[in-house]
């Protein structure tokens, strides 16, 4: 499954040990564009912290697997990121960093004005 959006959080790199050697996991929030935005938290595994290195305020598309497991009559769901291509935008093209509020009100689709606001 893929998910698109924007960072909008990440937490600390949190470790452990267990009977496999040591892990080591990083959450981030993702944030989906909509009407109702919502937001997911992500899981990211081991090497890909740092190969991923998620920024907030990154745009970003994930893909992701999502898995529930119960333990003690609860449920569970973890969403775990495999890929994550940072500063794309939907067509897979990279998102320009420039400032549209620096463009001309014309380049905004805004009419210039000699009028004061009251």
């Amino acid at each position: 499954m893929e998910l698109a959006g924007k960072i909008v959080q990440v937490m600390d790199v949190v470790t452990g040990e267990g009977k496999n050697g040591q892990w080591k996991k990083q959450d981030f929030v993702l944030e989906l564009p909509g009407q109702y935005q919502r937001k997911v938290c992500i899981t990211i595994f081991g090497d890909r912290i740092e190969q991923f290195n998620v920024q907030v305020g990154q745009e970003a598309k994930v893909e992701i697997d999502i898995e529930s497991r119960e333990f003690n009559g609860k449920w569970y769901t973890n969403v775990k990121a495999w890929k994550v291509e940072t500063n794309v935008a939907e067509g897979g093209d990279p998102i320009p960093d420039y400032d549209i509020s620096q463009e001309a009100p014309e380049a905004q689709g805004l009419e210039p004005s000699d009028d004061l606001p009251f």
